[in-house]
């Protein structure tokens, strides 16, 4: 039975609670953290939570509960690495929400700390446990499509003036950025899941509608990698309709999700003809993919606390979760000089720490209002 932490009882922990709780057999929520405890005490009444512990520090958490056997950080982005380090160096595994850190240094010391506590580290990318993704890799990775060409990924959000209001959200030194970072890092993460880590990315970034934030509320993102695939990724907050896709437009048809499918083979002359005999037998293929038994943090917690039952690896580990951060930052770096970014970024990069993140980075406006907290409501965390 392993005994679990949240810290963190803002709008994502529920996820993390229900997902738990799905595996009353494998695991029990033995502590609940929050500098707002009267938050997380709301949180144990309302989930039956009878025997977990309320903290206001993990500090006191640790000292108090040595029986934790993994740790959900569920907190703003800027205190992840922090948070991960402690809770790592104090014998524990732990889970982080997307983003997995500010910058590629503090991932570099979250994945220096996994090491030397010899626990596991893994990072939230729940998207990639939905039918619609895992069955699109499943279909490029059996080789029915051939290579990728081209993707086009779409990480449509809509957000209102207000949600910059609270008072982390906004400020590059505390939410660590905007859409790109905190709506976009599933699709991003995907994408490198997918394709893998791109060689030059260029990138611009603009304000659009949100002037009580100094960060970014879109995107747009070109990159290039070996072999002459290229890939568009728009990041957004201001997309009616939240609509979400990949689209890989491949050798031998194109595939996406939402699933679809349309493959073209070629006249004499080199102009199209529909190839439906592919069609079906992609349609064919897709349809045959088994179910999730599990999606979304359900899911991934289920293969994360199998990694700790088993001494296993998670799915969507540390390195997965650096790999997403460096992409991002490499849009960051690209819009924000103005011109095409190779990768991999070095370590004497100004992009690679934090404090060279908050440097270099442009406020697009700043912060007008500083909410303590929002009345909890529901939200959207995508995975159409």
């Amino acid at each position: 039975m392993l005994n679990i932490a949240v810290i963190g009882t803002g709008n994502i922990a529920p996820a993390h609670i229900d997902g738990y709780l799905r595996f009353p057999e494998r695991c029990r929520i033995v502590a609940l953290c929050d500098i707002y405890p009267e938050k997380a005490e709301a949180k144990k009444a309302h989930f039956g939570l009878d025997g977990a512990k309320i903290f206001d520090s993990h500090e006191k958490m640790l000292a108090e509960c040595p029986e934790i056997d993994l740790v959900s950080v569920c907190t703003p982005p800027f205190t992840h690495a922090e948070l991960a380090i402690n809770c790592l160096r104090a014998g524990k595994n732990v889970v982080v929400e997307k983003p997995m850190a500010a910058s590629l240094e503090e991932c570099d010391r979250m994945l220096e700390a996994e090491r030397e506590s010899g626990k596991m580290l893994a990072v939230i990318a729940q998207n990639r446990f939905t039918d619609p993704y895992w069955r699109l890799k499943k279909v490029l990775d059996s080789g029915l499509v051939g290579r990728v060409l081209h993707a086009e990924v779409d990480s449509y959000w809509w957000r209102g003036h207000c949600y910059y209001d609270l008072w982390w959200r906004g400020a590059w030194s505390t939410e660590g950025g905007g859409c790109t970072l905190n709506h976009a890092v599933h699709h991003i993460d995907m994408l490198g899941w997918m394709l893998g880590t791109p060689e030059k990315v260029t990138a611009v970034l603009s304000n659009a509608a949100h002037d009580n934030a100094e960060v970014e509320d879109i995107s747009i993102a070109a990159m290039q990698y070996a072999g002459g695939t290229v890939a568009q990724v728009t990041s957004s907050v201001i997309h009616h309709g939240e609509e979400q896709k990949v689209v890989m437009q491949c050798e031998k048809a194109k595939v996406s999700a939402p699933w679809s499918t349309y493959a073209s083979t070629s006249r004499e002359n080199g102009f199209p003809i529909r190839n439906t005999e592919l069609e079906s037998e992609l349609n064919a293929f897709e349809a045959s993919i088994p179910k999730l038994p599990y999606t979304g943090h359900t899911a991934e917690l289920d293969d994360v606390m199998r990694a700790v039952e088993t001494g296993g690896r998670p799915f969507i580990d540390g390195v997965s979760g650096r790999r997403t951060i460096e992409i991002i930052t490499s849009i960051y770096k690209s819009g924000f000089e103005a011109r095409s970014v190779s990768l991999p970024l070095a370590k004497d990069d100004p992009f690679y720490t934090t404090d060279g993140i908050m440097a270099n980075v442009r406020h697009f406006y700043e912060k007008t209002s500083s909410v303590k907290n929002f009345t909890d409501g529901e939200i959207t965390v995508g995975g159409r």
